[in-house]
């Protein structure tokens, strides 16, 4: 029987190999020097070929990608992410710019990055943008630093605390405390939203700032944001919006309308790029006019029809970055912010609740949201143990990789018994949704008639049941 799963060195057979090579002209010793010299052969593979390209493509084949298949990855949008973009992006006129090009060299790209900070603020309505952090965190940290700068130019130094509710993205609290502030956790309120009088009780004279997921990671949007926003503001703190999840929200509202002072943005979630497969991100920050001047610098400007990137700018957080964000992923955004307008924007957030809805729904009765409300662009739901004989959510999830789904998002939120955090997206179509929603009703069949069978999977992959303590805790990544 054929294995798919050996490594290429375990395929190696002595003698075998698939193309020749030039024998060299001089020995290595008269190039390096001798302690640089191997004292042994390396280890190659030695294959054919033949063996070569089909272990190859049957890796290929193993990947996961979105190009295949669905990907309902709770918080972690994979959606539609025009191929044209790429090409685009890559263009030798952007991809072989070097960093260190002056202005007048690179007109064209700094002209996309200014436009896009534009865009940025058009459907945010905040007065700045600065496309350096380098992902959604790195955007969260400078969004942190930024209201930092804010206070201590306000000698306003009494400011220690940073409120995160128990909703909010886990990065929200870590950001936070990397930036010197004390975090201070409040519960949210039996709806899953935030407890007003948890945080009227939070708030004080040592509050820098209050950080909310809009929408929250429960799915579900802030229903009293404009009175959360005044309460902020009455205490002198600033209000920052992690805005990982604004494709609920964009082309519908704007952040400044709710009063918030300082943002992030994922590009590569909310526009073009696909998130969660750990590649380059691009997470900007806008700001309010009163809160502008500390984002950090340089600011791609724009004078007398050039462009250039601006570094006078004295009350500014400093730099977050050697260069100017990640321009290849900016550049992903700008396409996507250029092909739609304002109408089509509010359709793709539209679809996105829809289809989210449309999930939670079709699964009551089976699945249900653990907060039975219209939820945004994802939906939490949950099980009832008494009901699943001995099955968890981690075994639903290993037995969707047998119908062919990635598992969504499990266990998280933290505040969801046994979450499974599904992100259907607006791009997905409904034949799509139907046959997730069919599959996730037959793995509930099989928990109430056979469920050993969803205890032991997945049975079609190339590696099942793992021990997953070890394997968090002691990874061995290599052969």
């Amino acid at each position: 029987m054929l294995k798919h799963n050996e490594l290429s060195i375990e395929k190696s057979r002595s003698g075998r190999r698939g193309v020749r090579f030039e024998k060299a002209q001089k020995e290595a010793s008269g190039y390096l020097p001798s302690n640089l010299l191997r004292t042994q052969e390396p280890r190659l593979p030695e294959m054919s070929e033949f063996d070569t390209v089909r272990h190859f493509t049957r890796l290929s084949q193993l990947n996961y990608s979105l190009d295949s298949q669905f990907y309902p990855l709770g918080s972690c949008t994979m959606k539609y992410n025009p191929k044209a973009y790429d090409s685009l992006s890559v263009l030798p006129a952007f991809a072989a710019a070097h960093p260190f090009a002056p202005a007048q060299a690179v007109q064209g790209s700094l002209e996309a990055l200014y436009n896009l900070q534009e865009l940025l603020k058009t459907v945010t309505g905040l007065s700045a943008f600065t496309l350096q952090p380098a992902a959604g965190a790195h955007g969260e940290l400078t969004g942190i630093l930024t209201i930092r700068a804010y206070h201590d130019a306000r000698k306003d130094f009494a400011r220690t605390e940073v409120i995160v509710p128990d909703t909010a993205h886990g990065t929200n609290p870590a950001t936070a405390n990397m930036a010197g502030y004390t975090v201070v956790n409040i519960k949210s309120a039996a709806d899953g939203c935030v407890d007003k009088e948890a945080l009227r009780a939070a708030l004080s004279e040592k509050t820098a700032a209050v950080m909310l997921t809009v929408p929250n990671t429960v799915g579900l949007f802030e229903k009293d944001i404009r009175e959360i926003a005044d309460m902020v503001h009455k205490a002198g703190a600033l209000f920052y919006m992690d805005g990982a999840n604004f494709n609920a929200l964009i082309g519908i509202a704007k952040p400044a309308d709710f009063g918030v002072d300082v943002m992030h943005l994922n590009l590569h979630k909310t526009f073009a790029a696909p998130h969660g497969g750990g590649g380059p991100g691009s997470g900007p920050v806008g700001a309010a006019a009163h809160v502008a001047p500390y984002l950090p610098k340089p600011f791609v400007v724009k004078k007398d029809g050039l462009y250039s990137l601006e570094d006078d700018r004295a009350e500014s957080a400093g730099r977050m970055k050697a260069f100017y964000g990640n321009a290849a992923i900016c550049l992903r955004g700008y396409c996507y912010l250029r092909q739609f307008d304002g109408n089509t924007l509010r359709t793709v957030a539209e679809n996105a609740v829809l289809n989210a809805n449309y999930v939670r729904e079709s699964l009551k009765g089976k699945f249900n949201a653990f907060f039975d409300a219209v939820c945004m662009h994802e939906c939490v739901l949950s099980i009832v143990p008494s009901q699943m004989n001995g099955i968890h959510t981690s075994d639903i999830a290993k037995r969707l990789l047998d119908y062919g789904f990635y598992a969504p998002t499990i266990y998280f939120p933290l505040i969801v018994p046994e979450a499974m955090m599904i992100e259907p997206t607006e791009t997905e179509s409904k034949e799509m949704l139907d046959a997730f929603v069919a599959v996730m009703e037959k793995i509930y069949n099989e928990i109430q008639t056979e469920p050993q069978t969803v205890h032991d999977a997945p049975h079609t992959q190339c590696v099942c049941r793992i021990d997953e303590v070890s394997a968090a805790r002691n990874p061995n990544l290599k052969w």
